[in-house]
């Protein structure tokens, strides 16, 4: 299997280093940018290609590691460039692979989607810690069981998708995610408004999130969750929507401990939470 890239940004440099660290040939990068691919052909010991087709020739399968919106506009561009035979790989938790490549099969290649659930946050250390991330892969029945061997030989977990899930497997992913930094981010607004500086905030609330998180990932949601809402305690939640300056912040408690509600039910069914409903309709 020999693997070529287009694209050169973070997830470019981390799967192909990645790739690399565990004896896969990677072919090279070509990128829009010529500084960066052969930075990322530098730094995985690959080459550099000037020609997009050179590099397709090259190679076996073929990740496009470009924006999301560009993954299409990219295969449109490469697909009379000699792809069949090949597989086309892009790595967006949003899209299928029909929808990257519409009609590949009628290019005589084959499309997939292979997302790793994992912030790639540094293109020069997040291959290092990639490997404990999920692959949540989709796309052609020809080779699909070979990609989950292929990642599951790095010690990766593996987990095929179906192509009509993968936007609520996306949204998903953006709410453990990325919203959480939106929750947090109010937190820290909140405090300064408190007297702390962002930094006192930041560093006040880290004991708080990170006992928390533990506390989910080790026991579940459920029997990880405290404070107002577990108790049904509707006087301090009214109490605490009178603190929000607009009514954007306000709907966002609102809209989260209406959840929370419902988790909290689970773990106490006894409890009587009607008031605590009423007051976040």
């Amino acid at each position: 299997m020999r693997i070529g890239f287009i694209g050169a940004g973070k997830v470019g440099f981390t799967l192909g280093k990645y790739f690399a660290e565990h004896g896969i040939a990677v072919s090279g990068y070509y990128s829009r940018s010529a500084g960066s691919a052969g930075e990322a052909a530098e730094f995985t010991r690959s080459r550099k290609y000037a020609d997009i087709s050179q590099l397709i020739a090259d190679s076996d399968a073929v990740f496009i590691t470009v924006p999301d919106g560009a993954i299409t506009g990219v295969y449109q561009e490469i697909k009379n460039c000699g792809i069949s035979g090949k597989q086309l790989c892009h790595c967006s938790g949003a899209l299928s692979a029909a929808e990257a490549f519409p009609d590949i099969e009628s290019y005589g290649a084959e499309g997939y989607s292979l997302h790793p659930l994992f912030p790639v946050s540094s293109k020069y250390a997040s291959y290092k810690t990639i490997g404990s991330a999920y692959f949540c892969i989709e796309g052609s029945s020809a080779h699909l069981p070979d990609w989950q061997a292929f990642f599951e030989s790095f010690g990766n977990p593996v987990r095929t998708l179906s192509a009509e899930s993968k936007t609520e497997y996306h949204a998903a992913c953006a709410v453990a995610s990325n919203l959480v930094c939106a929750l947090i981010a109010e937190s820290t607004e909140m405090l300064e408004h408190c007297g702390f500086s962002g930094q006192e905030a930041l560093s006040a609330l880290e004991p708080l999130i990170r006992a928390n998180i533990d506390s989910v990932l080790k026991n579940g949601a459920v029997s990880a969750l405290t404070g107002p809402v577990e108790r049904a305690d509707a006087g301090t939640v009214q109490k605490h929507l009178g603190c929000f300056a607009s009514e954007c912040d306000r709907e966002l408690y609102r809209a989260v401990s209406a959840k929370l509600v419902h988790i909290a039910k689970a773990k106490h069914p006894e409890t009587d939470y009607t008031a605590l409903e009423n007051l976040l309709k």
